[in-house]
């Protein structure tokens, strides 16, 4: 396609959301419960409906009864079916689900069970369904531990980033007594669980949507709080094989979600687990995933350490859902970028409350066939709420790029 073809195409993209009629709308997909819900993931499969998953317990890591959920809804109702498992193993903990269908209407889930109640002791694994439409439980056809193998090279490649990003910072890499007592002692750390092969082959796991390039590559999006760093593993043949990438290196960047520019550039926004300032972390890649710059602040995108998805849309708009907070989580937004993702401005929020009211986060954003925008998220309600209301479920907000664009944008929605 010509670049003046892509220009009308997108043009007449832009044209059809203006003249779109603005609608909104949200449900819980179950009613709010004791029990600890987190963690969505959202999907349309190939007739329309979605299924989302989650994951459900007494607690997270350190609870054995942590399992994987699911539901399934239907455009023509609005409504969820009840939930059903997933996937559950006896007396570990599942968590941090991810969903994605690949060009071949395949449904493939993606989590870690976590071996010893650590988040550095996760064990990452699959399924997939070959025929997922239906009800209830999607069929299994096939699953495995998908194994981490980062590579003999691993330890060099952190040490030389882990430098890069050191000196960065106007710090003499050889004259660590100088150093922040907290740099030192995180770099030192990731130095000495790098040289061990099974600590660097452990801990890895996923949580944002897994994405598809424009050339067809599939990438799953990893990252260790062990080691406070993000990677991926891609797959060239629909999930037949897998490599995984060199780490993406930057102040305590996790949970990396992925968008593509029209030059084939990867950009990767991820959670800020570091020192301030509070902002999404962004790295970029020109080999498809491969290898990675150095993850820097985001001007624009405040992040408390909370999960976010990134979503480009077919008007060539770019999304961030996000917590656009430098801390807490009682307000989840939705950013939007007219320039591929350098600069972003307010849109909407989907929630926003008090500080201490409530937390809704770890969002889930997809765009479906019809072009509507669908996003889930943890929606957790804190004791002592007017009418007594607390608990824990998954929401589901539901709209077009037009309400997104409308004129009560940078509005609180009531």
């Amino acid at each position: 396609m010509s670049l003046l073809s892509l220009c009308l195409v997108l043009a007449s993209l832009v044209l059809a959301v203006e003249n779109e009629e603005p609608f909104y709308r949200a449900e819980l997909v179950f009613a709010l419960e004791k029990w600890h819900n987190h963690g969505s993931s959202v999907v349309e499969l190939k007739d329309g409906s979605l299924i989302a998953s989650w994951f459900h317990g007494s607690g997270e890591r350190q609870a054995d009864d942590v399992a994987i959920l699911g539901a399934r809804w239907r455009k023509e109702s609005g409504e969820w079916s009840e939930p059903f498992v997933m996937a559950d193993t006896p007396g570990f903990p599942d968590t941090n689900c991810t969903l994605l269908v690949d060009s071949k209407e395949r449904l493939w889930l993606f989590w870690p069970t976590i071996l010893d109640n650590r988040w550095e002791g996760a064990l990452l694994k699959y399924r997939r369904a070959d025929e997922p439409v239906g009800s209830g439980v999607p069929v299994w056809t096939q699953g495995d531990v998908l194994h981490m193998k980062p590579g003999d090279e691993f330890p060099e490649v952190l040490e030389a980033k882990l430098r890069e990003l050191i000196e960065t910072r106007g710090l003499d890499w050889q004259n660590r007594a100088t150093w922040p007592e907290g740099t030192r002692r995180w770099v030192e750390g990731n130095l000495e669980q790098a040289a061990d092969k099974l600590t660097r082959r452990l801990g890895w796991f996923t949580r944002a949507h897994p994405y598809v390039t424009k050339n067809g590559r599939i990438l799953v999006g990893l990252y260790s709080d062990g080691f406070s760093v993000s990677s991926l593993v891609y797959s060239d043949d629909l999930g037949e094989s897998w490599t995984m990438s060199e780490p993406i290196v930057g102040a305590g960047n996790v949970q990396p979600s992925f968008a593509e520019r029209r030059d084939g550039t990867l950009v990767a926004f991820m959670r800020d687990n570091g020192p301030p300032p509070q902002r999404l972390l962004v790295a970029e890649s020109s080999d498809q995933g491969e290898t990675w710059s150095l993850a820097r602040d985001h001007e624009d995108l405040l992040d408390p350490g909370a999960g976010n998805e990134v979503l480009v849309l077919r008007s060539g708009r770019w999304i961030v859902v996000h917590n656009n907070t430098e801390d807490g989580r009682h307000q989840l937004a939705i950013s939007v970028s007219d320039d591929e993702g350098q600069r972003f401005r307010l849109a909407r929020y989907l929630e926003r409350a008090a500080p201490g009211t409530g937390r809704y986060h770890y969002p889930s954003v997809m765009q479906a066939s019809d072009g509507t925008l669908h996003v889930t998220y943890s929606y957790h309600l804190a004791d002592g709420l007017a009418g007594g209301k607390q608990g824990k479920s998954i929401k589901h907000a539901w709209f077009n790029e037009a309400w997104l664009l409308s004129e009560a944008a940078n509005r609180p929605i009531q």
